[in-house]
């Protein structure tokens, strides 16, 4: 590994940093958007459940919001109607949706990061295939010919010029593919959410009249 460094030349150094970089992002995400930190997919039943017959208690409802990026929305609801039992239900529904955006917010954080890495390590390769290029041009012979220039030196810019244009696609492949799967999986918490949310306003909304 290290000859292949040796070979490829200093531009591959910001190449590497970015691959470290990408993986700890994908790593950091892969443990921040489990769905059980996210939306458990049965605590839904259970806020209904307890709120059957009335809005639970401020300690339950610290209790939920502390389990779950979807805890944190429902609980919202519920403390909105503990705060003031008579707030209307845009109201409610815009306590819930404020705090979607927060939860929003937490998830997409970094995010764009990978997807700036993706795009700029083909960049960063390119750029050190032009370097590769140039010492390339820079060995050959002054009359312009290339038997009289410098093989090892020839040779030297190939290798940084290929080994860096191989080296950006490895990068910027799999950051691409994680950032996608990522945004997707992002897109689908969200409209678990909003949709959670959605069931509670209405359940609520049916329980104050019941009241």
């Amino acid at each position: 590994m290290f000859s292949i460094i040796q070979a490829a030349g200093w531009p591959i150094w910001p190449l590497i940093a970015s691959s470290i970089l990408a993986m700890a992002l994908i790593i950091e995400h892969f443990i921040r958007l489990k769905t059980a930190r996210i939306a458990p997919p049965q605590l839904l039943d259970e806020a209904l459940s307890i709120s059957s017959l009335s809005v639970p208690a401020p300690e339950v409802v610290v209790q939920l919001e502390q389990s779950s990026a979807l805890g944190e929305v429902l609980a919202s609801g519920f403390r909105a109607l503990n705060n003031n039992p008579n707030c209307s239900e845009e109201e409610l529904r815009a306590s819930m949706e404020n705090t979607g955006r927060v939860v929003a917010h937490r998830m997409e954080r970094y995010l764009s990061a990978l997807a700036t890495i993706a795009s700029a390590a083909p960049l960063l390769g390119l750029f050190g295939t032009v370097v590769g290029m140039i010492e390339i041009f820079g060995s050959q012979s002054p009359a312009g010919g290339a038997t009289g220039g410098n093989p090892a030196q020839l040779a030297h810019g190939i290798s940084v010029a290929l080994y860096n244009t191989a080296f950006g696609l490895i990068v910027a492949i799999p950051s691409l593919i994680f950032w996608r799967y990522f945004r997707a999986r992002i897109d689908g918490y969200l409209l678990t959410l909003e949709l959670a949310a959605e069931r509670l306003a209405r359940h609520l909304k049916v329980l104050r009249q019941e009241s």
